[in-house]
């Protein structure tokens, strides 16, 4: 199982590498969902004596205050032979065999992200070593609580650390080390209180008993170490860590714990107890434990992954592929846009999309009711038809029939129908104007670049008004044909129904009686709804012709034929992406390799096992 670490120690590199350590996200980090050990503890309760004593190796920056000022993610890599060695992630490829450096590297890091002050950060130093010495195991180092900020220090730091500390130990998957040191009371112990807060009973917290040697004559630690004083799931373990004076002296750490081993083994008080102390049982404990929780958040965390993956990859499709760098791949990308804009319009035209059929309601409705609120009857009345009869003679009578007079009459009825017709035009106008306004909307691409969706609504409108302009000369044309040309069969007619028109040896006052006029009223208006009812099919024909079909066809050829012309600066004003955007896209796209490689590392384990 001795993987399971090592893919954990993997995806937490490449997490921190991403820049994910548990921050806070609208999606949920990787980080979070893996188990790690965090090790908790008050300044000067031995907390880096007891790490350095699971390494075997001085490696730990000392000295009075703060000293940890970043969480250090250790992780212990077992090798069977060969040198031991440290590697920063920050230094790749650097090996650190002088330990010493490890530790002026730690404090430089550190430096380096507070600038020199005494200021703590939440981004965590990776340091992995390698040794045969050591067991697989990952561990948290946490700045050290404290009650009191010291010279340099806000007054805010005691909080800013104990808050970034529950940052970490809250989580479900995190095993708590709780370091007390035993010459103190266990009931003012800073990782015991902070650990109950967030583990009240327990389930997930490790005790370890630091200064067991230090305790005053006459007193002991068996009451802690067999959880009678404060009882844990897990059995207390007691450390005895090397004296200031052996750090000073540079006591060698095996040395060390032999001595250790010694002292458990010869104390009378827990000599029973010896085979579950010390800092080596400590290392191998952890390395257990951490290894069955691995084990058992594996599904979870196999699900949570697929589930961000899901997730990222719909986030990416929703905010549109990157913009290219040359002027080639800008401007396949901008009549990509266009097409995709041009396709859903034309689905609303065709009824894939709703709003077409407000243009047949145009033609069979709006229209068909202009028509008939015309009143041609009242433009016919008998005092109109009198007077427009009478005006056409001159001071000469007619022969036969008014002609002009008729001509007068229908011609001055059929020019009413160019009101209709105008109106016919505007409203297929508007609704294929609104019809842009919602293919844009509906268009995600161009959500992606505010430049190109205002051009691209400005050039489809100035189509339109073009359209719009060419269908209302052809339409009217038509109008204008039927004014032109009057159909001969009706001429023709008129001679017959002299009788029922008058005498025509009657005077011409005689001969424009009421029931002559009349009669020219009615054939007039006769012949004026014939034509209506012939153009009422033959505008929405013109109209359809002229822009319903010219806007499929064609709505944005002009666009088109302008970008061809731009050049690579012009074309990027129109991929003028929001920068946020961007950055958004990228990062997303980092974390999505990450989850995609995460998923391949712990499928192959799963596999594996």
């Amino acid at each position: 199982m001795e993987n399971l670490i090592s893919l954990v120690n993997k995806l937490q590199r490449a997490c921190t590498a991403l820049g994910d350590h548990g921050e806070e996200s609208a999606l949920p980090t990787l980080w979070d969902s893996l188990p790690a050990i965090a090790v908790v503890g008050g300044q000067s309760s031995g907390k880096s004596s007891v790490l350095e004593s699971i390494v075997g190796k001085d490696f730990l920056p000392r000295g009075s205050g703060i000293v940890t000022r970043r969480p250090l993610v250790l992780q212990l890599h077992r090798i069977d032979e060969g040198r031991e060695y440290a590697e920063f992630m920050h230094l790749p490829r650097k090996r650190f065999t002088d330990f010493a450096a490890v530790r002026k590297e730690i404090q430089d890091e550190t430096d380096r992200e507070t600038g020199r002050t005494k200021q703590i950060s939440p981004v965590p130093i990776h340091l992995s070593i390698y040794s045969p010495n050591v067991v697989n195991l990952t561990l948290i180092d946490l700045p050290g609580l404290t009650k009191v900020a010291v010279e340099g220090q806000p007054e805010s730091i005691v909080a800013d650390i104990e808050n970034m500390v529950r940052s970490f130990i809250e989580k479900p998957n995190s095993i708590i080390l709780a370091i007390s040191p035993a010459n103190q009371d266990l009931a003012t112990s800073d990782a015991i209180k902070i650990s109950r807060e967030v583990d009240p009973k327990g389930e997930r917290t490790f005790g370890v008993l630091t200064k067991i040697d230090l305790m005053d004559k006459g007193t002991d630690a068996v009451d802690i170490l067999e959880g009678r004083s404060y009882k844990l799931q897990f059995p207390w373990i007691g450390v005895v860590n090397r004296s200031q004076a052996d750090i000073n002296k540079s006591v060698d750490m095996i040395a060390a714990r032999r001595r250790e081993r010694e002292y458990f083994a010869n104390t009378p008080e827990y000599k029973r107890l010896a085979h579950r102390m010390g800092s080596e049982h400590l290392g191998k404990m952890l390395s257990k434990h951490l290894e069955q929780v691995i084990k058992s958040r594996i599904p979870g965390i196999q699900s949570l992954i697929n589930k961000t993956i899901a997730e990222l990859e719909a986030e990416l499709h929703r905010l549109g592929k990157p913009i290219a760098t040359d002027a080639g791949g800008k401007l396949y990308s901008i009549m990509e846009i266009c097409r995709i804009f041009d396709g859903i319009y034309k689905e609303h035209l065709d009824g894939v999309r709703p709003g077409g059929e407000k243009i047949y309601n145009v033609f069979d409705s709006q229209l068909p009711a202009a028509l008939k609120r015309l009143h041609f009857d009242k433009h016919l009345s008998m005092e109109n038809v009198r007077k427009l009869i009478t005006e056409a003679d001159g001071y000469q009578p007619h022969l036969i029939a008014p002609e002009q007079g008729y001509r007068r009459l229908i011609e001055s009825s059929l020019v009413c129908i160019r009101g209709p017709t105008e109106a016919a035009v505007d409203a297929v106008h508007a609704i294929l104007k609104d019809l842009v306004h919602k293919a844009i909307n509906e268009t995600v691409e161009l959500k992606q670049y505010p430049t190109l969706r205002v051009e691209v609504g400005n050039a489809a409108f100035e189509s339109l008004d073009r359209m719009r302009d060419e269908s209302k000369k052809a339409t009217l044309k038509l109008v204008d044909m039927e004014c032109s040309y009057l159909t001969v069969d009706f001429f023709r007619k008129l001679p017959q129904d002299i009788e029922k028109g008058g005498n025509p040896t009657h005077s011409i006052f005689d001969r424009y009686n009421d029931s002559y006029l009349r009669r020219i009223g009615t054939t007039v208006l006769a012949y004026v709804n014939m034509v209506c009812a012939s153009l009422r099919n033959s505008i929405p024909k013109s109209i359809v012709y002229c822009q319903v079909r010219e806007a499929k066809r064609s709505l944005l050829d002009h666009f088109f034929t302008e970008l061809g012309t731009k050049e690579n600066k012009q074309l990027s004003s129109l991929l003028d992406e929001d920068p946020a955007i961007m950055e958004r896209r990228s990062a997303l796209a980092k974390r999505l390799e990450l989850y995609r490689n995460a998923q391949a590392e712990i499928d192959a384990v799963a596999w594996a096992k």
